[in-house]
């Protein structure tokens, strides 16, 4: 009996024991958890590393981004654009000197003096018309008609090219036909005269060669007939302009 109380007793010390020395369960995942949850740590401190720094944020911060909405204008405040240029660099000397305006035929026909078909011929012939030019063509007119009728026969200058007479007795139907036969004749043989037109400088020297060429079979008496006194300036009548 004995024995057999003793061996109860005996299997249950080792019952005993045996349940005190199981170890607890352990927490196991898997492979796969196990690495994305490191994959996870990774992200995260790389995150930390790259924030922006305090510097960089407040520079964002000060100048905000604007987006304009079709049609809509920039704010006020906008800064204006500025260039910087070298101060080696020297502004272009502009001479309004050198600026002037010619009249057309129409504004030279309405005024209608002696002077207006002078500036007329000089117009059509591509010549300045500075005060040299038409001095000279004053004087031209002056020693072919004379001031009182220089608009005889609408021929000022007593030129035979389009107006029916060889040795300038011809006619033209108005003074603006007759400045622009004027001009063409003078182009087209007689290149002395051109070139003091052209030069415009000086009305002596587009004189003299107006004396030099064939225009004249008198050749103006190479210049003893020819005067130099201011011309008298005459209005011709409008029915002379074609008007």
């Amino acid at each position: 009996m004995q024995s057999a109380s003793t061996s109860s007793r005996s299997h249950g010390r080792r019952s005993a024991v045996r349940r005190a020395a199981v170890p607890a369960a352990e927490l196991r995942l898997p492979v796969h958890h196990r690495i994305g949850v490191a994959l996870a740590v990774v992200a995260l401190v790389t995150g930390f590393s790259i924030v922006p720094t305090d510097a960089a944020l407040a520079a964002t911060l000060a100048a905000p981004a604007t987006t304009l909405a079709p049609g809509q204008d920039a704010p006020a405040h906008t800064p204006q654009q500025r260039i910087d240029v070298d101060a080696t660099i020297a502004a272009p000397v502009v001479s309004r000197d050198q600026l002037s305006a010619t009249d057309g035929v129409q504004t030279l026909s309405n005024n209608g003096t002696n002077a207006d078909w002078a500036k007329l011929v000089l117009m059509f012939g591509g010549w300045p018309q500075t005060d040299a030019n038409v001095q000279v063509m004053l004087r031209w007119m002056r020693q072919e008609n004379g001031p009182p009728d220089w608009w005889n026969r609408n021929n000022p200058l007593n030129n035979g090219y389009g107006s029916g007479g060889g040795a300038g007795l011809g006619s033209y139907p108005d003074l603006t036909t007759a400045a622009e036969y004027a001009a063409k004749n003078l182009q087209r043989g007689y290149p002395g005269i051109v070139a003091g037109l052209t030069a415009g400088t000086s009305a002596d020297a587009t004189a003299a060669a107006i004396w030099a060429s064939p225009w004249a079979t008198s050749h103006y008496g190479n210049g003893s007939h020819w005067s130099t006194a201011p011309v008298q300036l005459v209005k011709a009548p409008a029915s002379a302009w074609g008007n």
